[in-house]
Protein backbone atom coordinates (compact mmCIF):
# COMPACT_ATOMS: atom_id res chain seq x y z
CA UNK A 1 0.00 0.00 0.00
CA UNK A 2 2.33 3.00 -1.08
CA UNK A 3 2.50 6.00 -3.25
CA UNK A 4 2.63 6.29 -6.71
CA UNK A 5 1.95 9.63 -8.33
CA UNK A 6 1.23 10.24 -11.75
CA UNK A 7 1.90 13.82 -13.52
CA UNK A 8 0.78 17.20 -11.80
CA UNK A 9 -1.79 15.23 -8.93
CA UNK A 10 0.54 16.45 -6.14
CA UNK A 11 -1.58 19.66 -6.73
CA UNK A 12 -4.63 18.04 -6.80
CA UNK A 13 -4.61 15.20 -4.80
CA UNK A 14 -2.69 15.65 -1.36
CA UNK A 15 0.62 13.64 -0.97
CA UNK A 16 -0.78 11.46 1.32
CA UNK A 17 -3.88 9.40 1.71
CA UNK A 18 -5.04 6.78 4.05
CA UNK A 19 -5.51 3.07 2.60
CA UNK A 20 -6.49 0.13 4.94
CA UNK A 21 -6.59 -3.27 4.09
CA UNK A 22 -9.78 -5.14 5.87
CA UNK A 23 -8.60 -8.56 5.47
CA UNK A 24 -11.59 -9.83 7.58
CA UNK A 25 -14.37 -7.82 6.36
CA UNK A 26 -12.79 -8.80 2.93
CA UNK A 27 -12.59 -5.06 1.53
CA UNK A 28 -9.82 -2.07 1.58
CA UNK A 29 -10.71 1.11 3.52
CA UNK A 30 -9.78 4.51 1.62
CA UNK A 31 -9.93 8.39 2.31
CA UNK A 32 -8.75 10.86 -0.31
CA UNK A 33 -8.91 14.43 0.87
CA UNK A 34 -9.10 16.64 -2.70
CA UNK A 35 -9.21 21.07 -2.19
CA UNK A 36 -11.74 19.91 -5.49
CA UNK A 37 -14.21 18.64 -3.12
CA UNK A 38 -15.01 16.23 -5.92
CA UNK A 39 -16.38 12.95 -7.04
CA UNK A 40 -13.78 9.85 -6.69
CA UNK A 41 -14.06 6.45 -9.00
CA UNK A 42 -11.68 3.99 -7.08
CA UNK A 43 -10.88 0.74 -8.78
CA UNK A 44 -9.26 -2.52 -7.39
CA UNK A 45 -7.25 -4.52 -10.29
CA UNK A 46 -6.17 -8.14 -10.00
CA UNK A 47 -3.10 -8.96 -12.55
CA UNK A 48 -4.68 -6.19 -14.47
CA UNK A 49 -8.34 -7.06 -14.17
CA UNK A 50 -10.88 -5.26 -12.67
CA UNK A 51 -12.03 -6.79 -9.26
CA UNK A 52 -14.01 -3.94 -8.20
CA UNK A 53 -15.02 -0.69 -8.39
CA UNK A 54 -17.05 2.01 -6.51
CA UNK A 55 -17.24 5.78 -6.76
CA UNK A 56 -17.59 7.79 -3.65
CA UNK A 57 -17.26 11.76 -2.68
CA UNK A 58 -13.42 13.38 -0.70
CA UNK A 59 -13.43 13.70 2.48
CA UNK A 60 -14.89 11.15 3.98
CA UNK A 61 -14.47 7.25 4.26
CA UNK A 62 -15.36 4.56 1.91
CA UNK A 63 -14.90 0.83 1.57
CA UNK A 64 -13.61 -0.56 -2.06
CA UNK A 65 -14.96 -4.65 -1.72
CA UNK A 66 -12.31 -7.38 -2.27
CA UNK A 67 -14.22 -10.38 -2.18
CA UNK A 68 -11.86 -13.80 -1.91
CA UNK A 69 -9.09 -11.86 -1.12
CA UNK A 70 -5.42 -12.87 -2.50
CA UNK A 71 -3.61 -12.42 0.80
CA UNK A 72 -0.36 -10.78 1.11
CA UNK A 73 2.90 -12.76 2.98
CA UNK A 74 6.52 -13.19 2.08
CA UNK A 75 5.99 -16.38 0.57
CA UNK A 76 2.98 -15.16 -1.68
CA UNK A 77 3.40 -11.29 -1.68
CA UNK A 78 0.58 -10.31 -3.73
CA UNK A 79 -0.29 -6.64 -4.77
CA UNK A 80 -3.58 -5.50 -6.39
CA UNK A 81 -2.95 -2.45 -8.43
CA UNK A 82 -5.22 0.45 -7.39
CA UNK A 83 -6.37 3.03 -9.60
CA UNK A 84 -8.26 6.61 -8.13
CA UNK A 85 -9.63 9.13 -10.28
CA UNK A 86 -11.01 12.61 -9.43
CA UNK A 87 -13.76 14.34 -11.68
CA UNK A 88 -14.46 18.07 -11.86
CA UNK A 89 -17.87 19.04 -11.19
CA UNK A 90 -18.74 18.86 -14.80
CA UNK A 91 -17.75 15.01 -15.18
CA UNK A 92 -14.51 15.53 -16.77
CA UNK A 93 -11.25 14.22 -15.62
CA UNK A 94 -9.17 16.43 -12.97
CA UNK A 95 -6.33 13.83 -11.77
CA UNK A 96 -5.62 10.00 -12.09
CA UNK A 97 -3.68 8.44 -8.90
CA UNK A 98 -2.07 5.15 -9.31
CA UNK A 99 -0.85 2.73 -6.34
CA UNK A 100 -1.04 -0.62 -5.08
CA UNK A 101 -2.18 -2.26 -1.45
CA UNK A 102 -1.94 -5.76 -0.06
CA UNK A 103 -4.41 -7.93 1.95
CA UNK A 104 -2.81 -8.56 5.21
CA UNK A 105 -3.66 -8.73 8.49
CA UNK A 106 -1.45 -8.81 11.87
CA UNK A 107 -2.51 -9.58 15.62
CA UNK A 108 -1.53 -11.97 18.60
CA UNK A 109 -3.81 -14.74 19.27
CA UNK A 110 -3.43 -17.68 21.57
CA UNK A 111 -1.84 -20.60 19.54
CA UNK A 112 -1.86 -24.00 21.83
CA UNK A 113 -2.08 -21.78 24.43
CA UNK A 114 1.05 -19.44 23.65
CA UNK A 115 0.90 -15.92 23.13
CA UNK A 116 2.00 -15.45 19.22
CA UNK A 117 1.75 -12.86 16.18
CA UNK A 118 -0.43 -14.42 13.40
CA UNK A 119 -0.51 -13.54 10.27
CA UNK A 120 -3.27 -13.64 8.06
CA UNK A 121 -4.93 -16.24 11.27
CA UNK A 122 -1.47 -17.84 10.85
CA UNK A 123 1.27 -17.97 13.19
CA UNK A 124 4.82 -17.53 11.22
CA UNK A 125 8.56 -17.52 12.62
CA UNK A 126 9.77 -13.94 11.71
CA UNK A 127 13.42 -14.75 11.32
CA UNK A 128 15.19 -12.12 10.08
CA UNK A 129 18.28 -9.50 9.58
CA UNK A 130 19.34 -6.30 11.38
CA UNK A 131 19.60 -4.05 8.65
CA UNK A 132 21.34 -0.66 9.46
CA UNK A 133 21.54 -0.21 6.41
CA UNK A 134 25.00 1.94 5.77
CA UNK A 135 27.18 2.25 3.09
CA UNK A 136 30.91 2.70 2.40
CA UNK A 137 30.48 5.11 -0.17
CA UNK A 138 27.10 7.06 1.06
CA UNK A 139 26.89 6.20 4.71
CA UNK A 140 23.33 6.09 5.56
CA UNK A 141 22.52 6.19 1.74
CA UNK A 142 22.29 3.65 -0.75
CA UNK A 143 24.36 4.66 -3.80
CA UNK A 144 21.75 3.01 -6.47
CA UNK A 145 18.20 1.70 -6.17
CA UNK A 146 19.92 -1.38 -7.38
CA UNK A 147 22.23 -1.29 -4.26
CA UNK A 148 19.12 -1.02 -2.10
CA UNK A 149 17.20 -3.91 -3.32
CA UNK A 150 20.38 -6.16 -3.59
CA UNK A 151 20.64 -6.23 0.54
CA UNK A 152 16.69 -7.09 0.40
CA UNK A 153 17.32 -9.58 -2.21
CA UNK A 154 20.54 -11.35 -0.58
CA UNK A 155 18.08 -11.97 2.68
CA UNK A 156 15.30 -13.11 0.89
CA UNK A 157 17.82 -15.06 -1.44
CA UNK A 158 19.64 -16.48 2.16
CA UNK A 159 15.95 -17.79 3.59
CA UNK A 160 15.22 -15.00 5.82
CA UNK A 161 10.93 -13.72 5.65
CA UNK A 162 11.88 -10.12 7.81
CA UNK A 163 14.00 -7.19 8.39
CA UNK A 164 14.72 -4.55 11.01
CA UNK A 165 15.15 -2.05 9.73
CA UNK A 166 17.66 -0.58 12.51
CA UNK A 167 17.99 3.53 13.90
CA UNK A 168 16.94 4.61 10.27
CA UNK A 169 14.31 5.01 7.72
CA UNK A 170 15.01 4.23 3.69
CA UNK A 171 13.34 6.10 0.48
CA UNK A 172 9.55 5.12 -0.21
CA UNK A 173 11.61 2.18 -2.63
CA UNK A 174 13.16 0.39 0.40
CA UNK A 175 9.60 -0.35 1.30
CA UNK A 176 8.22 -1.03 -2.41
CA UNK A 177 10.77 -3.58 -2.93
CA UNK A 178 10.24 -5.20 0.65
CA UNK A 179 6.40 -4.99 -0.38
CA UNK A 180 7.36 -6.80 -3.55
CA UNK A 181 9.72 -9.05 -2.83
CA UNK A 182 8.08 -10.55 0.31
CA UNK A 183 9.86 -9.44 2.95
CA UNK A 184 8.37 -8.72 6.84
CA UNK A 185 9.61 -5.27 8.33
CA UNK A 186 10.23 -3.94 11.53
CA UNK A 187 10.64 -0.14 11.22
CA UNK A 188 12.62 1.56 14.22
CA UNK A 189 12.41 5.00 15.04
CA UNK A 190 15.84 6.49 15.21
CA UNK A 191 16.91 7.45 18.90
CA UNK A 192 17.87 10.36 20.72
CA UNK A 193 21.73 9.06 22.01
CA UNK A 194 23.76 11.26 24.21
CA UNK A 195 22.29 12.39 27.70
CA UNK A 196 22.98 16.01 27.14
CA UNK A 197 20.23 15.94 23.68
CA UNK A 198 17.55 14.56 26.19
CA UNK A 199 15.58 18.22 26.49
CA UNK A 200 12.24 18.83 26.32
CA UNK A 201 12.80 20.50 22.60
CA UNK A 202 14.65 17.00 21.35
CA UNK A 203 11.27 14.86 23.14
CA UNK A 204 8.73 17.20 21.17
CA UNK A 205 10.94 16.52 18.03
CA UNK A 206 11.35 12.92 18.89
CA UNK A 207 7.24 12.95 19.45
CA UNK A 208 6.08 14.97 15.96
CA UNK A 209 9.26 13.08 13.72
CA UNK A 210 7.67 9.22 15.23
CA UNK A 211 4.28 10.73 13.88
CA UNK A 212 5.81 11.79 10.45
CA UNK A 213 7.68 8.03 9.87
CA UNK A 214 4.41 6.44 10.71
CA UNK A 215 2.55 8.48 7.94
CA UNK A 216 4.94 8.35 5.55
CA UNK A 217 5.32 4.13 5.60
CA UNK A 218 1.65 3.73 6.58
CA UNK A 219 0.25 2.27 3.44
CA UNK A 220 3.39 -0.37 3.18
CA UNK A 221 2.05 -3.52 4.37
CA UNK A 222 5.47 -5.30 4.72
CA UNK A 223 5.92 -3.08 7.48
CA UNK A 224 4.13 -5.37 10.68
CA UNK A 225 5.80 -3.78 13.60
CA UNK A 226 6.95 -0.34 14.91
CA UNK A 227 9.87 -0.11 17.26
CA UNK A 228 9.83 3.38 18.88
CA UNK A 229 12.85 2.57 21.48
CA UNK A 230 15.94 0.32 21.29
CA UNK A 231 17.74 -0.77 24.45
CA UNK A 232 16.53 2.30 26.74
CA UNK A 233 18.95 4.61 23.90
CA UNK A 234 17.08 7.84 24.74
CA UNK A 235 13.88 6.29 25.79
CA UNK A 236 11.30 8.32 27.62
CA UNK A 237 7.62 7.66 28.78
CA UNK A 238 8.35 4.69 26.86
CA UNK A 239 4.78 3.19 28.37
CA UNK A 240 2.52 6.14 27.02
CA UNK A 241 4.47 6.69 23.86
CA UNK A 242 4.03 2.68 23.08
CA UNK A 243 -0.13 3.13 23.79
CA UNK A 244 -0.17 5.96 21.80
CA UNK A 245 1.64 4.33 18.94
CA UNK A 246 -0.86 1.02 18.66
CA UNK A 247 -3.79 3.48 19.12
CA UNK A 248 -2.40 5.74 16.32
CA UNK A 249 -2.05 2.65 14.02
CA UNK A 250 -4.12 -0.53 15.45
CA UNK A 251 -3.68 -2.37 12.21
CA UNK A 252 0.38 -3.04 13.73
CA UNK A 253 2.09 -4.53 16.16
CA UNK A 254 4.34 -2.28 18.86
CA UNK A 255 7.23 -2.93 20.38
CA UNK A 256 7.81 0.03 22.55
CA UNK A 257 11.26 -0.80 23.65
CA UNK A 258 13.21 -3.73 21.71
CA UNK A 259 16.06 -5.28 24.14
CA UNK A 260 14.90 -3.60 27.34
CA UNK A 261 17.40 -5.61 28.96
CA UNK A 262 20.35 -3.73 27.29
CA UNK A 263 21.54 -0.33 28.26
CA UNK A 264 23.97 2.61 28.00
CA UNK A 265 26.22 3.33 31.31
CA UNK A 266 24.83 7.26 31.15
CA UNK A 267 21.10 6.53 32.45
CA UNK A 268 19.37 4.13 34.26
CA UNK A 269 17.95 1.65 32.32
CA UNK A 270 13.61 2.72 31.63
CA UNK A 271 13.58 -1.39 31.08
CA UNK A 272 10.59 -3.65 29.93
CA UNK A 273 7.38 -1.08 29.45
CA UNK A 274 5.07 -4.19 30.51
CA UNK A 275 2.77 -3.03 27.23
CA UNK A 276 2.58 -3.23 23.65
CA UNK A 277 2.84 -6.74 22.19
CA UNK A 278 6.46 -8.03 22.23
CA UNK A 279 8.76 -9.02 25.57
CA UNK A 280 11.71 -8.61 23.77
CA UNK A 281 15.30 -8.94 24.82
CA UNK A 282 18.77 -9.26 22.98
CA UNK A 283 20.94 -11.94 23.51
CA UNK A 284 24.19 -11.96 22.33
CA UNK A 285 25.53 -14.01 21.06
CA UNK A 286 22.07 -16.20 22.62
CA UNK A 287 20.38 -17.28 21.68
CA UNK A 288 19.51 -18.79 25.16
CA UNK A 289 18.71 -16.42 27.74
CA UNK A 290 15.47 -14.64 25.23
CA UNK A 291 12.73 -14.06 26.88
CA UNK A 292 9.12 -15.84 26.60
CA UNK A 293 5.50 -14.86 26.11
CA UNK A 294 3.65 -13.60 28.77
CA UNK A 295 -0.29 -13.73 28.99
CA UNK A 296 -0.60 -10.60 26.98
CA UNK A 297 2.66 -10.06 24.77
CA UNK A 298 4.79 -12.38 22.22
CA UNK A 299 8.37 -13.76 23.13
CA UNK A 300 10.99 -11.60 20.74
CA UNK A 301 14.73 -11.88 20.27
CA UNK A 302 15.36 -8.89 18.64
CA UNK A 303 18.92 -9.23 18.26
CA UNK A 304 21.13 -11.89 18.67
CA UNK A 305 24.56 -13.35 17.10
CA UNK A 306 26.27 -10.81 15.91
CA UNK A 307 29.32 -13.53 15.00
CA UNK A 308 32.50 -11.39 13.59
CA UNK A 309 34.59 -13.05 10.31
CA UNK A 310 37.58 -11.06 9.28
CA UNK A 311 37.76 -10.84 5.62
CA UNK A 312 40.80 -9.35 4.45
CA UNK A 313 40.98 -6.81 1.60
CA UNK A 314 36.97 -6.01 2.58
CA UNK A 315 37.11 -4.60 5.96
CA UNK A 316 36.87 -0.78 7.13
CA UNK A 317 40.76 0.65 8.16
CA UNK A 318 39.85 0.66 12.24
CA UNK A 319 40.22 -1.51 14.42
CA UNK A 320 37.42 -4.43 13.30
CA UNK A 321 35.28 -6.12 16.37
CA UNK A 322 32.42 -8.08 16.30
CA UNK A 323 30.42 -10.24 19.89
CA UNK A 324 32.44 -13.39 19.04
CA UNK A 325 34.73 -15.04 16.54
CA UNK A 326 35.11 -17.69 13.83
CA UNK A 327 38.07 -18.30 11.78
CA UNK A 328 36.79 -19.45 8.59
CA UNK A 329 33.94 -19.04 6.48
CA UNK A 330 32.60 -22.58 7.15
CA UNK A 331 33.26 -22.20 11.11
CA UNK A 332 31.16 -19.70 10.71
CA UNK A 333 28.63 -21.38 8.81
CA UNK A 334 28.34 -24.00 11.09
CA UNK A 335 28.17 -21.48 14.38
CA UNK A 336 25.33 -20.10 12.75
CA UNK A 337 23.74 -23.62 11.91
CA UNK A 338 23.63 -24.30 15.75
CA UNK A 339 22.17 -20.58 16.50
CA UNK A 340 19.22 -21.65 14.55
CA UNK A 341 18.76 -24.94 15.39
CA UNK A 342 18.54 -23.62 19.25
CA UNK A 343 16.47 -21.17 17.87
CA UNK A 344 13.90 -23.36 16.98
CA UNK A 345 13.64 -25.04 20.43
CA UNK A 346 12.76 -21.81 21.74
CA UNK A 347 10.72 -21.39 19.29
CA UNK A 348 8.73 -24.85 19.66
CA UNK A 349 9.31 -25.56 23.67
CA UNK A 350 9.52 -21.60 24.92
CA UNK A 351 7.19 -19.55 23.15
CA UNK A 352 9.59 -17.61 21.01
CA UNK A 353 8.06 -16.06 17.83
CA UNK A 354 10.67 -13.71 16.08
CA UNK A 355 14.76 -13.94 16.26
CA UNK A 356 16.99 -11.02 14.56
CA UNK A 357 20.50 -12.03 13.48
CA UNK A 358 22.84 -9.37 13.40
CA UNK A 359 23.47 -8.17 10.76
CA UNK A 360 23.40 -7.87 7.40
CA UNK A 361 26.49 -6.31 6.34
CA UNK A 362 29.78 -5.36 8.17
CA UNK A 363 29.44 -1.91 9.79
CA UNK A 364 32.59 -0.12 9.48
CA UNK A 365 34.05 -1.40 12.08
CA UNK A 366 31.81 -4.03 12.82
CA UNK A 367 32.42 -7.36 11.40
CA UNK A 368 29.63 -9.38 11.92
CA UNK A 369 27.86 -9.24 8.64
CA UNK A 370 26.48 -12.39 6.39
CA UNK A 371 28.45 -9.88 3.74
CA UNK A 372 31.22 -7.92 4.06
CA UNK A 373 30.59 -3.77 4.16
CA UNK A 374 31.32 -3.09 0.37
CA UNK A 375 28.74 -6.10 0.39
CA UNK A 376 31.40 -8.11 -2.65
CA UNK A 377 31.90 -10.87 -0.84
CA UNK A 378 29.92 -13.49 1.22
CA UNK A 379 30.53 -14.42 4.76
CA UNK A 380 28.72 -17.48 5.15
CA UNK A 381 27.72 -20.57 3.07
CA UNK A 382 25.04 -19.04 1.14
CA UNK A 383 22.83 -22.50 0.57
CA UNK A 384 23.47 -23.84 3.97
CA UNK A 385 22.14 -20.34 6.00
CA UNK A 386 18.98 -20.54 3.39
CA UNK A 387 18.76 -24.20 4.02
CA UNK A 388 17.93 -23.93 8.00
CA UNK A 389 17.11 -20.66 8.03
CA UNK A 390 13.67 -22.23 5.94
CA UNK A 391 13.65 -25.47 8.14
CA UNK A 392 12.61 -23.51 10.93
CA UNK A 393 10.51 -21.40 9.81
CA UNK A 394 8.80 -24.21 7.98
CA UNK A 395 8.59 -25.96 11.07
CA UNK A 396 6.59 -22.74 12.69
CA UNK A 397 3.85 -23.32 9.97
CA UNK A 398 3.11 -27.49 11.63
CA UNK A 399 2.56 -25.77 14.61
CA UNK A 400 -0.39 -24.15 13.01
CA UNK A 401 -2.27 -27.34 12.99
CA UNK A 402 -0.72 -29.20 16.44
CA UNK A 403 -3.58 -30.39 19.42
Amino acid sequence: MADGVDGASQRQLYKEYPINSDVEGRRLKVLINSSANGKVGAVALARGKSVSQVSAGTGSWFYLPVEDPILWSPDSPFLYDLRLTLYNADGSVADVVKSYFGMREIKLGKLNGVMRPLINGQFIMQLGLLDQGYWPDGVLTAPTEDALKFDMLYAKKAGYNLIRKHMKTEPQRFYYWADKLGLFVWQDMPAIWYQHEDTARNRSTYRRELKAIIDDHFNAPSIITWVPFNENWGAFDVRAITDWVKAYDPSRLVNGNSGFNNNPDYQKPYGDPGNGDYVDTHIYVGPYGASVPDEHRAASLGEFGGVGLFTRGHMWPVENNAYAYEPTSAALTDRYVLLLEQVEQLMKYKGLSLAIYTQTTDVEHEVNGILTYDRAAEKMQLERIKDINEAVIKESYKMNFLH
